[in-house]
């Protein structure tokens, strides 16, 4: 029989649960930083007797890194005065049970207010996710394989230009017009029963850009990086599958190398480890019965030759282009980008198109060339010629 107490309770009050399984709790946890308690004085940031801090390390594009302390919730219970209503604030840990996306302790944070004020609940969330999402703003977040799950490779990324990555004339503009076009017909696959996804494969040397038009596309869209290392120890073909299947929303799956894994359909890493996942494995997390929808896959690769056929066909890659060496055109738009109003600039960029004209000049090469180049574009053109009389260009 309920006691009394428990049935007050039950008719008056009315508990909001976030465990820490949820996206939504490191938001609420830096929401709940911002509140003050109203025993302890006004002012903002939490105030309590049990706190916890939350450490965030940013590394900012200087290589300049940035420490942050929040002062959150610790463990027990708090109260906080929000919008004239009165809400218990309870965290609770269990050390027995793991989290195993984040290999720390499962805990849950719970709101009780009355039950006349549960509408709060909604717009708390909402403010802590508008919170959260600010540290996100205008960055791309890159997602790496930890087993079975997806991890935050570091923190956000500021979010590359599509701009600065120059291509060959065409090249960008037909996989933009192409991922677009497939991002709003969602229903127009539906309608002819054909799986929503998308494969795209981009060869080329090394240095020619493949990986940075990648991570520049995924900026422009608005979308996250989920890089999957195939060579990764412990990696099944299930797993595999359950990757792909659970990828956070809006992102593009990364296959780097790809030609690099499975070889001769065996995959083995460099030291001589041979994978659990199998050539036939990957072709069914790619396109099979159980495989993943609403799905975008970009592959890369140094040597398109010896991708097996299996691998490339429609379907598995729908869209295939090629980033070869810096041509003229693409040598003088980056020389220009560079050197943008100083003297000099036009006619040097007319004769480092001649330059590397016929030769084995990476993007890559280029950029690198130009980064100690501070003097200015005369002092890029002669090391360039240095170079290449050297033969020291990469290709």
């Amino acid at each position: 029989m309920l006691s009394a107490d428990t049935l007050v309770r039950r008719r008056l009050l009315t508990t909001l649960e976030i465990p820490s399984t949820d996206l939504s709790h490191p938001w609420v946890l830096s929401w709940l930083s911002r509140q003050s308690s109203p025993f302890s004085g006004r002012g903002r940031g939490f105030r309590s007797h049990q706190l916890s801090v939350n450490t965030s390390v940013n590394k900012r594009e200087s290589g300049v890194t940035d420490v942050e302390f929040k002062q959150v919730p610790g463990e027990g219970t708090h109260w906080i005065r929000y919008r004239g209503a009165w809400m218990q604030v309870r965290r609770e840990r269990n050390e027995r049970m793991i989290d195993v996306k984040s290999g720390t302790p499962w805990e849950k944070v719970s709101l009780t207010t009355l039950s006349r004020d549960r509408a709060l609940f909604d717009i708390i969330l909402q403010e802590a996710y508008d919170l959260g999402s600010k540290a996100i703003e205008n960055k791309t977040m890159i997602y790496s394989a930890w087993g079975a799950e997806w991890r935050p490779l570091g923190p956000p990324r500021r979010k590359r230009e599509l701009d600065s990555v120059v291509l060959a004339h065409g090249v960008k503009e037909r996989i933009v017009e192409d991922i677009r076009t497939f991002m709003g017909r969602e229903t127009w696959y539906a309608d002819r029963g054909i799986p929503y996804r998308r494969g795209y494969l981009l060869s080329g040397p090394p240095g020619s850009g493949k990986s940075s038009f990648v991570q520049a596309l995924a900026g422009s869209l608005s979308m996250d990086i989920c890089i999957l290392n195939l060579s990764e120890r412990g990696q099944t073909d299930d797993k595999l599958s359950h990757l792909l299947i659970n990828a956070p929303p809006r992102s593009i799956i990364l296959l780097e190398d790809i030609d690099a894994a499975f070889n001769h359909r065996v995959q083995t890493s460099a030291d001589g480890y041979q994978s659990a996942i199998t050539f036939s494995g990957l072709l069914n997390a790619l396109d099979g019965v159980g495989a993943a929808e609403s799905r975008i896959v970009f592959m890369t690769t140094n040597h398109p030759q010896k991708l097996d056929a299996a691998l490339i066909r429609p379907g598995r890659v729908d869209m295939h282009e090629t980033l070869d060496d810096a041509t003229p055109a693409q040598a003088k738009e980056m020389f220009e980008r560079f050197y943008a109003g100083q003297e000099g600039v036009e006619e040097g960029a007319g004769r480092l198109g001649e330059m590397v004209r016929d030769r084995n000049v990476s993007m890559a090469a280029l950029q690198g060339l130009f980064i100690v180049s501070a003097e200015g574009p005369d002092m890029a053109l002669k090391l360039l010629k240095a170079m290449l009389e050297q033969e020291r260009v990469p290709i």
